[in-house]
């Protein structure tokens, strides 16, 4: 009769045991596999962050459901010896187990960066260091590498042209010359084929073409203009007339503001000053987009070689293909500014 009651006990604490083990199977199973993200999140993780920064992060910010779970989770997948830098898009209702593999396997999601409307090197290293790790002081010591800028076959002026205003996505720890690379592919990629024949039939290469697409962006803000401005200035070139570009004055005299130029700001000794000196300046003035550029290349064919802005304020230009009729534009012009108290 003792058998019976010791397999008895022995069925009892195993049946216990059972219990015991598939309640903790259970909980570990929910611990994994359980949402455990409560809503998006954007989670930076810098360089030489450790675990336990990463931990209180999330914290914190009240990003998970239970924390509990998420260190277990870590632990059990040796992510506190992993952590890696990025930037790592947290989606609502992701499990813990889908979270720390995201994290363990380092696999960041990119961030679009974008940079237009830009018109000199610290505007650019400002917009761009907002997206990347990189910071404004890095990204301008990119224009100071003579070296590098050379071997890529820019000099210290032209070498804005390389940095074609788009938006592209990158990764968060894209450091200053990995950004750098990255534009000069981009470069290479713009500069098809077809862009380069038409460059080649305007007689001008890629960076000409450029700084002469920053010129004809600066001087009109009116997209349906663009090709016609553009068709201006190579009138100018081809018959080799100084630009006299207006926006090539500010960019002289250093102050974009100036709403009227005046015949001190004509005489300044620039090269980038286009009424002193025939053909393109030495570099752009601006940071041309992609439409300015294919404006260039794609120009309107007309006889038009003077414009001047129209006395009504509406960002658009009165063409003339002679000096007399420009001078009647020129004069109901400069009537505006005075009549608006503009003078300089």
């Amino acid at each position: 009769m003792t058998f019976p009651k010791i397999g008895k006990f022995i069925i009892i604490f195993f049946a216990i045991a059972f219990v015991i083990v598939g309640a903790r199977a259970y909980k570990l199973y929910h611990y994994t596999f359980d949402a455990n993200v409560k809503t998006d999140y954007v989670l930076l993780i810098r360089e030489n962050q450790d675990f336990e920064e990463v931990y209180k992060e999330l914290e914190k910010a009240a990003v998970l459901n239970d924390n509990k779970a998420f260190k277990w989770v870590c632990d059990k997948k040796s992510y506190p010896s992993n952590v890696k830098p990025g930037r790592y898009q947290l989606k609502a209702n992701m499990t813990t187990n889908a979270l720390v593999n995201k994290l363990r396997s380092g696999n960041q999601d990119p961030v679009d960066v974008t940079f237009n409307n830009v018109r000199i090197k610290e505007d650019l290293a400002g917009k761009v260091s907002k997206y990347l790790w990189a910071d404004s002081l890095s990204i301008l010591q990119l224009f100071s590498n003579e070296q590098e800028i050379r071997e890529r076959g820019f000099d210290a002026e032209t070498y804005r042209t390389m940095f074609i205003p788009n938006t592209y996505e990158m990764y968060w720890t894209t450091d200053a010359e990995e950004f750098g690379t990255r534009m000069y592919r981009e470069y290479e990629r713009f500069w098809n084929e077809d862009r380069k024949n038409k460059a080649k039939a305007l007689e001008l290469n890629p960076v000409q073409v450029s700084i002469l697409a920053s010129v004809v962006e600066s001087e009109t803000a009116k997209a349906d203009e663009l090709k016609r401005v553009a068709g201006l200035y190579i009138n100018r070139l081809r018959r080799n007339i100084p630009l006299q570009a207006d926006p090539t004055i500010k960019y002289a005299v250093g102050d974009f503001s100036l709403r009227r130029i005046l015949n001190k700001h004509l005489e300044i000794d620039s090269p980038y000053n286009t009424y002193k000196y025939t053909g393109l300046p030495p570099g752009p003035i601006c940071f041309p987009s992609v439409i300015s550029i294919d404006a260039v290349l794609n120009y309107e064919k007309h006889d038009f070689i003077y414009m001047c802005a129209k006395e009504d304020f509406s960002g658009y230009h009165n063409f003339a293909k002679t000096l007399a009729q420009h001078n009647r534009n020129a004069a109901k012009y400069r009537a505006a500014l005075d009549k608006n108290r503009i003078y300089k």
